[in-house]
Order: C-alpha cells, then structure tokens, then sequence
C-alpha cells in the first residue's frame, strides 16, 4: 500500500492564472508595436491558454508552444539557455536539436510561484530577445 512517501505534490498555474500571465505578454508585445503568438502551458507543457495576434505568424504558434514545452520539460530552465550549454560541443549540437520540441534559442520561461515552477510561457514572433521580454512579462505578472 502507497503512503505519502510514494507521492509528490504538484502545484499547477489555474486557468485564471494562465490568463493573467497571457494577458500580460500580450500587453508587452503590443506595448512594443509587434505581433506575437503566445503560449502558457502547466508544469508539464501542456498547453493551458494561447493566444496568436491578428496577423502573428502563424508559425510562430506552434514555436511558442514548443519554447514553453522545452521549459516545462527541464524544470524551468529558460529555452534561451541551450545554446550556451551546447555550442561548444558539436555533437550535441547536431544531437540533441533533432529532439522532437526541443528549442534552443529564446522566448521560453518558467513562471515560478513562491519558488515552485507552476507552468511555462513561450513566446514567438520578433527576435529572440524581444520573444524573451514578451514571455517574461507573462511570468512577471505572477512572480509578485
């Protein structure tokens, strides 16, 4: 018989949450003049809210769902980290970015609430780094 040592409690961002952190990227990238597809998944990378701007890319969705499902998928870590962490080494550059979902470049952060991470958001239609201010905006807003 299982007892609580045999399990884990999860936090997980709500729908309410999730709706927060997109309604504050979305903020972000209009305040910035752009068009951007945004994705908030849970902990997991499941998606929970997306939004794609009239006119956004249409690409550009399924990209933020991917940078947002990297981040899940390593515990937080933001999608723009990858590249440092494999430049130098050839073989996992040319390896692990055949990994299905795998983005290695910005726009993906984890929203963390009280030091717990609770979801994703990915964000994707500019550079990397306007990609990146646009999601952590999304995250900032339930950061506090």
């Amino acid at each position: 018989m299982a007892d609580t040592s045999d399990t884990a409690e999860a936090r997980s961002l709500t729908l309410g949450g999730a709706r927060k952190a997109l309604d504050a990227a979305l903020a972000q990238a209009e305040d910035m003049g752009r068009l951007f597809c945004i994705a908030v998944t849970d902990p997991s990378g499941e998606p929970i809210a997306t939004a794609r701007m009239d006119g956004a890319p249409r690409l550009s969705a399924g990209i933020a769902l991917n940078k947002a499902f990297t981040v899940a998928g390593f515990g937080g870590m933001p999608s723009g980290n990858w590249w440092n962490l494999i430049k130098d080494e050839p073989a996992l550059v040319h390896g692990i970015t055949h990994t299905p979902r795998l983005i290695v470049f910005g726009g993906g952060v984890g929203i963390f609430v009280d030091g717990a991470l609770v979801g994703a958001i990915g964000a994707s239609g500019g550079s990397a780094d306007e990609d990146t201010e646009v999601a952590q905006a999304g995250a900032d807003a339930l950061a506090g």
